[in-house]
């Protein structure tokens, strides 16, 4: 089995933006917001949108199952006000369980979290609970940076954030960490502020010691770990320079890093510098980059072909990288299958 670890439902109804648009024109204008009870969206408008692009690309690109949650960029946690943010969470959330109810041998939920700039994160914690309990969601998406590339909050390793981490532990479940929409012009929102923030993340974790506190915890660096990959030498060598212990035994039973690296050298060279049990197989499609690549003529979020291609991998770890891995950090997954 194919397992992608990334997928974000960014073909969703218009109905659904709209709903969206409204809520934050509602709100700058000092009126009532949209409630979830006002937005009607039928099973057929959900179908085209998954069988015209998620699911068609699934058949297409030889995987079985998507990892499934909303729409990154969309969450938007640092609009409109944290009641809004709570509001439009659930209903993203809900959508995400109609999509996986429809095609359960495909699709398995994760959920957003209700984060705005300034309000603590375990004020998320009930919406966690919500969608692990009641959705049976598999995990959470995770955004170090709910301000939009303003860094107002504190790092990942500060104890602002231990509540929900001592939920994901009891619940046994992991946490990508992915930032949202920009509202720094400085930083594209998927060309900058994605890269950046992964980043950012790793080299947080790194700075503290939050896995001594929190040994089961675990994280997933997507977008193949923005720099961190290429730089590998630099982060070892900080860590050392930090007094840290090396990399391994510091991070590396907590710390894992997607697949969504868009062209061959960059996943040869991840997967020669990262070790293979830290490696998940993902896509992001349809996401950052939906364009065809002139050099190859495939897509170039065609991640499958990636990982085949790689000459350094024998056939039993390209498994881990599909499979294996990924059911070890979402365990929730493996009861599943």
């Amino acid at each position: 089995m194919i397992i992608d670890c990334h997928g974000h439902y960014t073909t969703e109804p218009e109905k659904m933006r709209q709903w969206r648009q409204d809520q934050l024109e509602l709100v700058a204008n000092g009126d009532f917001k949209p409630t979830r009870a006002l937005l009607d969206i039928e099973d057929t408008d959900i179908r085209e949108g998954i069988e015209n692009n998620q699911l068609k690309f699934q058949r297409e690109r030889g995987t079985d199952k998507t990892i499934f949650s909303p729409r990154a960029v969309g969450m938007g946690h640092h609009l409109g006000t944290a009641e809004t943010s709570m509001e439009w969470t659930q209903l993203s959330n809900d959508m995400i369980n109609r999509v996986v109810n429809m095609y359960p041998q495909n699709f398995i939920g994760v959920c957003a979290l209700p984060q705005y700039p300034g309000v603590e994160p375990k004020h998320c914690i009930p919406e966690l609970e919500r969608a692990i309990n009641e959705l049976g969601f598999i995990g959470c998406n995770l955004n170090p940076d709910p301000s939009g590339a303003m860094w107002s909050d504190p790092p990942l390793t500060d104890k602002w954030w231990y509540p929900l981490y001592e939920k994901m532990c009891e619940l046994n479940v992991p946490a990508m960490i992915h930032v949202s929409g920009s509202c720094n012009p400085n930083f594209h929102h998927t060309g900058a502020h994605y890269i950046a923030a992964d980043t950012t993340a790793f080299m947080q974790l790194i700075e503290g010691d939050l896995f001594k506190d929190f040994p089961t915890l675990k994280f997933i660096i997507p977008h193949g770990g923005g720099a961190v990959p290429f730089h590998w030498g630099r982060y070892r060598g900080l860590a050392q320079d930090m007094g840290k212990p090396l990399l391994g035994e510091h991070l590396l039973d907590n710390v894992f890093f997607d697949t969504c690296v868009y062209h061959q050298a960059g996943i040869d060279c991840m997967t020669k510098v990262i070790p293979i049990k830290n490696i998940l197989f993902a896509s992001e499609m349809v996401g950052a980059v939906r364009g065809v690549d002139p050099e190859t003529g495939h897509n170039y979020d065609d991640t499958k072909r990636y990982i085949d291609n790689t000459p350094n991998l024998s056939d039993e770890q390209r498994n881990e990288v599909f499979m294996k891995n990924v059911t070890n950090v979402y365990p929730r997954l493996a009861a599943k299958l």
